[in-house]
C-alpha cells in the first residue's frame, strides 16, 4: 500500500520527452511535403479519500484522447494508452498525492479536446470494480455504469507541442463517487477532474493521537471542497497536493471532536507548499458530543443517473462559510444520513506564520453550538438548503429535500 503524501486521483504529468518520429520520404523525386511532428502524453492517477470504505477498487482498461470533442467511441482519429493486463487499483492507496502511473503514448502536434478514462466492468465472479465496507472484510461489486465500455468523460483541453511531453492527472474522488443503491448495493458515479502534475498544496501535521479518529482535512473556497486527504496513519502527516493558486479555508474533522477551520491559507504559486503545522509541534482539536442529520430528497423529475449530495455547513462571523461533513443520497431510496456532526462551537483562526496556530471557538449563530445549515445539490437541479438545524435540542434531526431543475 503506498503512503506517499499526496492524494487519489489520475494524473498525467507534463515534462520534456523527445518523441519517436519517423521520417517522411518521397518518391523519386524530392518530396519536400515537411514531416509530421509529435509530442507526447503520459497520464497517472491519484484519488481523494473515501467516507466509510476500506478499499474502493476500479480496474482500468485505457486511456482515450481526441482532437474532437464530438468524436463518438467508434470515430477514427482515437490514440489510446492501453494497459494491458488491465490494472486493478485501489484508490485509497492513492491518498496525500501519491500517484498510479498509466502510461503514455506519443500524440500528433495540435490540441486535444476530448479525454476518456476506460474501466473493465465486472464479470461474473470477477469483482474489477469492489469496495470494502470499514469494519468488514468482504469485497463487494462496485456497478460501474455503462459508459465505463466506451469511457468516463472528462472535462480536458490540452495543446500537445513539438518535442514536448504532457503530463495529466486524473484525480478520482472515491467519496463522492461511491454511492448505496439500497439492499447492500453499492455503484459507481465516477466524480474524475483532471489536474496537473506539478506538486504543490499545503501540508501539515495532525497529533498522532487523533488517528484512529477518521481524521478528515479538506481545502475549500467558498464552502466548496477543492481537495481532500486522509493523514498519514503512522505520522499523521497531511498533504493537500495540486491545487490552484490562491486562498483555501483548511477544515479538519474527527469523531468525537469539534471542527478545526484555519482561514485564508495561501498558495502562492504551482509549485510552493504552505506548512500549517510540524511533527514536533502539531495540530491538536477540542473534544465534542456529537449528532446526526438525516432524511431524504427527492428529485423530481425522477433520474436514474444523477446523484444527489448533502452537506452541513457552518459560518464564522467575519469569516468563511465551511462544508463540515457531506454526504451522498441514496440512489434508489434518496435516503442519507451525516453522522458524527460536533455540537461544540467550531474552532476557528485566520492564517499566520506564527506556530503554532491558535484557535478559538468562533461562529455566527447564538448559541454558538451544534447549528448547521444544511444544503442539498444535484446535477441539473436547483440547489435547496434550510434555515438553520439545532443539533442542541435533540440527538437526531430529520431534513428532507425536494430538488427541481
Amino acid at each position: 500500500m503506498k503512503k506517499h503524501i499526496t492524494r487519489f486521483s489520475l494524473i498525467t504529468s507534463s515534462a520534456i520527452a523527445a518523441a519517436a518520429l519517423a521520417a517522411c520520404g518521397g518518391g523519386g523525386g524530392g518530396d519536400t511535403t515537411p514531416a509530421p511532428q509529435f509530442g507526447s502524453l503520459k497520464v497517472a492517477m491519484t484519488d481523494a479519500p473515501a467516507c466509510g470504505y476500506d478499499a474502493v477498487n476500479v480496474t482500468v482498461n485505457k486511456v482515450r484522447v481526441h482532437q474532437s470533442s464530438s468524436a463518438a467511441d467508434t470515430d477514427a482519429g482515437w490514440t489510446d494508452i492501453t494497459l494491458s493486463p488491465a490494472k486493478k487499483i485501489n484508490l485509497l492507496n492513492l491518498t496525500n498525492g501519491a500517484l498510479e502511473e498509466l502510461g503514455q503514448t506519443p500524440l500528433a502536434v495540435g490540441r486535444y479536446t476530448q479525454l476518456r478514462l476506460v474501466l473493465d466492468a465486472n464479470n461474473g465472479n470477477a469483482l474489477n470494480n469492489s469496495v470494502i465496507v470499514t469494519g468488514t472484510s468482504n469485497e463487494v461489486s462496485l456497478d460501474t455504469p455503462s459508459a465505463v465500455q466506451s469511457g468516463i468523460k472528462l472535462v480536458s483541453s490540452f495543446d500537445v507541442l513539438a518535442d514536448q511531453r504532457v503530463d495529466l492527472v486524473l484525480d478520482f474522488d472515491a467519496c463522492k463517487s461511491v454511492l448505496t443503491k439500497g439492499n447492500g448495493k453499492y455503484a459507481l458515479k465516477p466524480v474524475v477532474k483532471v489536474i496537473p502534475t506539478l506538486i504543490n498544496g499545503i501540508s501539515g501535521f495532525v497529533s498522532p493521537a487523533l488517528l484512529t479518529s477518521n481524521v478528515m482535512v479538506s481545502a475549500q473556497q467558498n464552502g466548496v471542497i477543492v481537495s481532500s486527504t486522509v493523514p498519514n496513519a503512522t505520522t499523521g502527516e497531511f498533504f493537500l497536493a495540486r491545487v490552484a493558486p490562491g486562498n483555501y479555508d483548511v477544515v479538519i474533522t474527527a469523531d468525537n471532536m469539534a471542527a478545526s477551520v484555519i482561514g485564508a491559507v495561501p498558495v502562492s504559486t504551482t509549485t510552493s507548499t504552505t506548512s500549517l503545522s510540524t511533527a514536533a509541534v502539531p495540530l491538536s482539536m477540542v473534544a465534542s458530543a456529537q449528532r446526526s442529520i438525516s432524511g431524504t430528497v427527492t428529485l423530481s423529475p425522477a433520474s436514474a443517473t444523477e446523484a444527489a449530495y448533502v452537506s452541513a455547513k457552518q459560518s464564522f462571523f467575519s469569516g468563511p462559510t465551511v462544508v463540515v461533513k457531506y454526504k451522498g443520497a441514496d440512489l434508489v431510496s434518496g435516503a442519507y444520513t451525516i453522522s458524527n456532526l460536533p455540537i461544540a462551537a467550531p474552532q476557528y483562526t485566520v492564517y499566520s506564520t506564527a506556530r503554532p496556530l491558535v484557535f478559538a471557538p468562533h461562529l455566527t449563530t447564538t448559541p454558538a453550538t451544534g447549528m448547521y445549515k444544511v444544503e442539498a445539490s444535484a446535477a441539473g437541479y436547483t440547489t435547496k438548503s434550510t434555515p438553520l438545524v439545532d443539533l442542541n435540542v435533540t440527538s437526531a434531526v430529520n431534513v428532507n429535500f425536494a430538488l427541481v431543475p
